[in-house]
């Protein structure tokens, strides 16, 4: 099992490397609840010290499905697909997605997927507490005079 490269740190920040997006299949962790091995999914929360988001990175192998549906009780989840093709449902929605596509579910709202394609699926997940988004790109933040020391 691959462990998460941890490139630099100070208070306010974490910065890690987890590999090529190919290796995310060398990743792996045990479910909490089905205590079943799930292999290419890394959760990047704790590495980064993270306080309002969860983020994985998931390869699904060619052909197959998640194994199961889910909801969540606060956390709305997006989905990034970077490579591979296949179908997304949400409740009794069934819709095809590809490499580009973004999807956004509200946490009742019961979600799986399935990849079609003869590749690995390899997609990002980004979990927030639904409605906790007060200020954004640009409204939250303030320029600073500073040089970058890669100059």
């Amino acid at each position: 099992m691959k462990s998460i490269e941890k490139i630099a740190e100070n208070k306010n920040y974490a910065a890690i490397n987890l590999g090529n997006l190919e290796e995310i299949l060398q990743y792996s962790l045990i479910h909490p609840v089905s205590k079943r091995e799930i292999e290419g999914k890394v959760f990047v929360k704790d590495a980064t010290g993270a306080t309002g988001t969860e983020i994985s990175f998931n390869m699904l192998p060619p052909r197959t499905e998640v194994p199961y549906f889910h909801i969540h009780n606060k956390n709305e989840e997006t989905y990034i697909f970077l490579k591979g093709a296949g179908f997304y449902q949400v409740d009794d929605d069934c819709f095809p997605i590809k490499e580009g596509s973004v999807v956004r579910v509200a946490p009742k709202g019961n979600r799986g997927m399935c990849n079609t394609s003869d590749e690995p699926m390899i997609y990002i997940a980004i979990q927030s507490k639904e409605n906790s988004l007060e200020e954004h790109t640009t409204a939250d933040g303030t320029r600073i005079p500073t040089e970058p020391k890669w100059r």
